[in-house]
């Protein structure tokens, strides 16, 4: 599996890259792989406020669905529309074009609470 050391980790499979003030979430390679082949991603709506944890948005696969949860509290600024024609982004690139949401935290400090890769590893 493939886990970036640049990236914080939530046990709940999501990862978090620091770009600027906003936070880019998707769902880890475990995850994905886990998964199987994605046919649906949902979303939260741009300008929902979203709370650490809380159910954010479902990816569905040929399989199985399963929640997307919010790694931080924020208010979402952008959703990644090409997921909706292509939501195989999320298996094929989960930590580039895959990427599900961005968030503006409420406290940008809350990424720090989130896991390194090697923990986050640890706890597969």
């Amino acid at each position: 599996m493939n886990h970036p050391s640049d990236l914080k980790y939530a046990s709940t499979h999501e990862w978090v890259r620091i770009e600027g003030d906003l936070v880019v979430t998707g769902i880890s390679d475990h995850a994905q792989d886990a998964l199987g082949d994605l046919v649906y991603v949902e979303a939260p709506e741009a300008g929902t406020h979203v709370t650490a944890g809380m159910q954010a948005g479902v990816v569905e696969s040929v399989k199985t669905a399963s929640d997307i949860h919010a790694p931080v509290s924020g208010t979402v600024i952008e959703v990644n529309a090409a997921l909706e024609d292509d939501p195989d982004f999320v298996n094929d690139e989960p930590y580039g074009k895959g990427w599900i949401y961005k968030i503006k935290p409420d406290n940008m400090a809350d990424v720090e609470k989130l896991l390194s890769s090697s923990d986050y590893e640890a706890g597969l």
